[in-house]
């Protein structure tokens, strides 16, 4: 309930013009200061993520989500499309794999409804860059892609919360988020 009114309250803001409560434009990404209770919600229909405080203030940052077709990866045949779920971060883990998982191999899982083991998570890739210069932005297995200092910035935010952090994948967010939260 409280994940959803987040949501809610950002599609609100998202629809105010020019709102003052969006930092990205005002404030450069190293000023940005996680706070406890922050929430990630990732917004796959244009592939942005918001880092979102308590306040309501938040950080909107490009991002790449699953391409939207059938795939054969790690053992596995399934639709890549990033799913829209609830989810809980709550392990770290690194990977050898500096290709897939970035140059550092970092990976944040995410379970799904907090409890859920699932091979979805947060991490960089080695053609990251280029995946976030991109207009096609549907390019991971599933997992959320993001810059290397997007990713230093969740990572604090998880640590801070004590490995803890709440996710949110939707497809789209708006003015039809309020309207699910009354």
């Amino acid at each position: 309930m409280i994940q959803q009114l987040a949501i809610s309250l950002l599609g609100f803001v998202l629809s105010l013009s020019a709102s003052p409560e969006d930092l990205s434009a005002t404030r450069a990404l190293a000023a940005w200061q996680p706070s406890i209770g922050d929430q990630l919600i990732i917004d796959t229909k244009d592939n942005i993520g918001y880092l979102l405080h308590p306040s309501g203030q938040y950080l909107s940052f490009k991002l790449v989500t699953g391409q939207r077709r059938t795939v054969n990866y790690i053992g596995l045949t399934y639709n890549a499309a990033t799913p829209a779920k609830d989810w809980i971060a709550k392990s770290h883990h690194v990977k050898g794999d500096r290709i897939t998982y970035g140059p550092s191999g970092r990976f944040i899982r995410l379970y799904e409804n907090g409890d859920i083991y699932t091979h979805y998570g947060i991490h960089t890739h080695a053609y990251g860059d280029e995946y976030l210069a991109s207009d096609n932005r549907y390019r991971s297995m599933g997992c959320i892609i993001v810059s290397e200092d997007m990713f230093d910035l969740i990572e604090r935010t998880y640590l801070l919360s004590g490995k803890y952090l709440r996710v949110a994948t939707r497809e789209g967010i708006g003015n039809n988020e309020l309207a699910l939260a009354q």
